[in-house]
């Protein structure tokens, strides 16, 4: 009876290297809808997140570096859009491939969004960013970005 009560706890653990393995897939490199800008997402921890790596367009029309203009905070209007942090804070959710939680920034507009990221296969990440219910939101596709190892390129 008593070898009963131990299956649910070894069920649970032989699940913990799976629910990681989740946030490996949606690790990487990712073209936005528009090809705008290339983000990285990577592991922070048990979550995941994700910064601006490439602009299609990185200068201004002065030449000068694209910055954070539209930022509400005034001292974080200088900083450059390269390296911004655009996704926060998002959790493996109960089904497999989805993460949520998370918060998207989005610098054309300076606002940000509660945010839900599924991966519809292996090259494939659905972004849906809403403002209090997911029904009332905004949703890109992003593709992978396949670098090569030697050179950072695609």
């Amino acid at each position: 009876m008593r070898q009963w009560r131990m299956i649910p706890i070894v069920l649970f653990i032989a699940a913990l290297p799976l629910a990681s393995s989740w946030a490996g897939r949606a690790v990487g490199t990712w073209a936005t809808e528009e090809g705008k800008s290339h983000v990285e997402i990577t592991a922070c921890g048990k979550k995941l997140c994700g910064n601006i790596i490439r602009l299609k367009e990185p200068l201004d029309d002065q030449g000068a570096p694209k910055s954070d203009a539209n930022n509400p905070e005034a001292a974080l209007q200088k900083r450059p859009i390269i390296g911004l942090p655009l996704l926060v804070n998002f959790s493996a959710g109960t089904q497999a491939d989805v993460w949520n939680d998370g918060t998207i920034y989005n610098p054309e507009d300076g606002e940000i969004y509660s945010c839900t990221l599924t991966l519809l296969d292996g090259n494939t990440l659905e972004v849906h960013g809403y403002v209090g219910l997911p029904l009332f939101g905004r949703t890109q596709i992003w593709t992978r970005v396949n670098l090569c190892p030697a050179t950072g390129r695609e």
